[in-house]
This record gives C-alpha cells, sequence and structure tokens, in this order.
C-alpha cells in the first residue's frame, strides 16, 4: 500500500477512535473525522464509504488482529497456552484506547456482541465437559465464561485494575484451568 494512502487511513482511524472516545458513536460526523485527521472529507470518504463502514472496518481489524494473538502458529484452541494468553492481554493493553472506546460507547453496542460472539465460538470448542464440568449445560458454561472474559478484557482496557497485562493473564488462566478450559496437550507414545 502507498505510504501516503496508509497515513491518511492510520490519521482517519486515529482521529475517529479518539472520537469514539469523547462522545457517543451517533453523534460523531464525517467532518469532524476528517477535521480532527487533518484530511479532507473527500479523502475520508476515498477510503470508506460512511462512518459506519469505518466502524465495521475498524472493528474487523481489530478482531482480526486480536484472534491472531490469540491462536499463534495456526492453533485450533482460543488461548492454547498460557504465553498466548499473556501475549492476546499485552496485545489488548496495546490497544487498549480502540477497546476501552469501543466497549464504552453507547452508540457502539455491537462491538460487545461480536467481542463476546468470537469468545462463544472459541470457549465452545474447548471447554472440557468431562471432571467438574461433569453434568453442566455446556451452552451455560460457555456463555458465562464468554461474558466473563468480556468483562476481564473490559477491566484491563478501561484500566480498572492496577495489576498488568501478565499478571492478568496469569489470574485468567488460572480460573480457565480450574474450569478445564485448557486445551489438553495430547502426548503421543
Amino acid at each position: 500500500m502507498d505510504r501516503r494512502i496508509r497515513k491518511s487511513r492510520e490519521a482517519i482511524i486515529g482521529a475517529f477512535i479518539q472520537l469514539i472516545g469523547e462522545k457517543n458513536f451517533e453523534q460523531i460526523t464525517i467532518n469532524e473525522i476528517a477535521e480532527r485527521a487533518n484530511v479532507s472529507r473527500g479523502t475520508v470518504y476515498l477510503h470508506y464509504t460512511d462512518k459506519y463502514d469505518l466502524l465495521d472496518q475498524c472493528i474487523r481489524t481489530h478482531f482480526v488482529q486480536l484472534i491472531d494473538s490469540c491462536l499463534p502458529c495456526g492453533e485450533q484452541a482460543l488461548f492454547p497456552t498460557a504465553e498466548s494468553l499473556r501475549y492476546t492481554f499485552r496485545y489488548l493493553d496495546d490497544h487498549a484506547s480502540f477497546y476501552a472506546a469501543a466497549l464504552a460507547n453507547q452508540g457502539v453496542p455491537a462491538f460487545r456482541n461480536r467481542l463476546q460472539a468470537v469468545l462463544l465460538r472459541g470457549f465452545d470448542k474447548q471447554v472440557d465437559m468431562s471432571g467438574i464440568n461433569r453434568g453442566m449445560e455446556k451452552g451455560i458454561l460457555v456463555q458465562f465464561l464468554a461474558v466473563a472474559m468480556t468483562g476481564m478484557i473490559e477491566h484491563l482496557v478501561t484500566r480498572a485494575t492496577t495489576y498488568s497485562a501478565a499478571e492478568l493473564a496469569e489470574q485468567v488462566w488460572a480460573l480457565m484451568e480450574r474450569n478445564q478450559m485448557v486445551p489438553q496437550v495430547q502426548l503421543t507414545p
């Protein structure tokens, strides 16, 4: 991608994220985004059809990066190792401005729903229903875990915790182990 195009997109996205952190999404205008990004209104429309397209592309880009941080090297489990969870929490911490703004903004309720849907799909594939989870309704357990993880993500990105991303990841990993959510390593003889 051309360097000027990349710089324009980065400026537009940066301005958009700042505005989401300051005001309700529905109140944000293309003019405000362009002014904050120091580009023309036409430049914004060159890259995005409207603010909804910009929001969708921001969410999609961040979710792809989030999922990539959860699934290193083509793994299938949502958080295959404690290290992948630490890496994911570091990623979230590094991109906290976007995640905090999107989670807190009343005009972007779809963001929380999409985040939970990603977590639901991942947890549904890996929750072990034997042992302490035997007899539990899997759908309820998976929903509980997805909502809990969303809450932990929000806790991290809104800076509501005094723990570092690594410390929080360690605690969450311990909780995942307790609930038999950690993928079991298959040892071959």
